[in-house]
């Protein structure tokens, strides 16, 4: 096969995988595409397969260290206006990333106030408007320094799933 020929069924799979792949799939689609690449400019396949697999790992990686500090992001907003708030009070929050993924905004209600001997925490009702229906979830922030930090795990497994 020509070098032509191999640059040019790069190009497509490029492309083809550009196109048809999520954010969900990214790491599977640069995977098969530089196995693909790598097994066109080599004659053995195992080497496609181990460079393939290895870039789908790197890549699955980089999305989830990536959606991880977006996450993180919004969580920080959000346990930063709580931390501003009294009990019973109400206050918007927003955030908008660089990146136009996991913007987001709503509001946060503090239901209660408590502390112990290592901090000053609140608990507080969140919402995240997305379109016209907000959805709402109960979470903890504790004081930490000068900031307010997300003291949550369960409450945000269904928001952000297991990426927090």
């Amino acid at each position: 096969m020509s070098v032509a020929i191999r640059i040019a069924a790069i190009g497509a799979l490029c492309a083809a995988a550009a196109t048809l792949s999520g954010c969900g799939s990214v790491g599977a689609a640069s995977g098969a595409l530089a196995g693909a690449a790598t097994g066109l400019v080599t004659a053995n396949p195992a080497v496609g397969v181990g460079v393939g697999i290895a870039v789908q790992a790197a890549t699955d990686e980089a999305v989830n260290r990536t959606m991880k500090q977006l996450h993180q992001n919004q969580q920080d907003a959000i346990a930063k206006a709580a931390g501003s708030l009294a009990v019973g009070e109400v206050k918007p929050w927003k955030v908008k990333n660089t990146l136009p993924l996991e913007n987001g905004e709503g509001e946060v209600r503090v239901t209660r106030a408590y502390s112990s001997a290592l901090a000053l925490c609140k608990e507080f009702a969140f919402s995240v408007r997305d379109g016209d229906k907000a959805d709402w979830y109960f979470a903890n922030a504790c004081q930490q320094g000068t900031h307010w930090k997300w003291a949550s795990a369960e409450p945000a497994v269904d928001r952000w799933g297991n990426l927090q």
